[in-house]
């Protein structure tokens, strides 16, 4: 039995489109019920006591959408963060960005170096943002890294060391694993830092997704018995 928090939780925000069709509504319309239920349960889960939540928000993947609908993710983006950067900066809320710079404005890029170093100093607990994430992209990033550092010999590459050069690498491994609408499978979310996650999945939508089924998952999380391969 496990009687602490998990100190990371993550969750892969899945099913905004489909609970926009259920309900006949446009399909941007789901993704902007699904960015405000961010903050509300973001804000939820760090005050509870757990230290860090990474929200999978948009993947590398992504880019294959239509136009308009990729365009209308980036614009709720630079909107979500600019508009509720200062409660949550009230809030005591550190954000951090994880993903890649590749194909996102300057705008948007700025905006999310700006939440960051607003928020630097906060201690209640840290939001992670990953938008443009992908989780092979961000070990090959690593890996680049690495190589570009002609000090380092061969030898001298272990787990550790790329670990230490992944995006915002003070982050630790994710303890639990929540995906929404019904979905099984970790579609390239935090690949190295779920190597020995719990996963939990939920077959509601994310919009419909509430503080109580936050509760749940860490119920569940508290009843698990992790063993690491003990």
């Amino acid at each position: 039995m496990i009687d602490s928090l998990p100190i990371h939780l993550g969750i892969i925000l899945d099913g905004n489109r489909r609970w926009a069709k259920a309900r006949n509504l446009p399909t941007l319309e789901g993704h902007r019920r699904g960015y405000d239920k961010l903050k509300d349960i973001g804000k939820y889960t760090l005050n509870k006591g757990v230290k860090y939540l990474s929200a999978y928000m948009f993947s590398t993947e992504n880019w294959d959408r239509s136009v308009r609908e990729v365009n209308y993710l980036m614009t709720l983006a630079q909107r979500m963060i600019t508009r509720d950067l200062k409660e949550l900066n009230e809030e005591n809320i550190k954000i951090v960005w994880l993903g890649d710079s590749a194909k996102l404005s300057k705008k948007l890029i700025d905006t999310l170096r700006k939440a960051e170093e607003l928020t630097k100093n906060n201690t209640k607990g840290t939001l992670c943002l990953c938008f443009n994430y992908g989780g092979k992209q961000e070990v090959a990033n690593a890996v680049k890294k690495i190589v570009k550092n002609k000090s380092i010999n061969i030898e001298d590459i272990t787990p550790e060391l790329v670990e230490s050069n992944l995006y915002a690498p003070d982050v630790p491994s994710i303890d639990m694993v929540i995906r929404t609408s019904g979905e099984q499978r970790l579609s390239g979310f935090m690949l190295w830092r779920s190597a020995y996650s719990e996963l939990y999945f939920v077959d509601k939508h994310w919009p419909d997704f509430t503080t109580e089924d936050i509760d749940k998952a860490i119920s569940e999380y508290q009843a698990r018995s992790r063993r690491f391969g003990k």
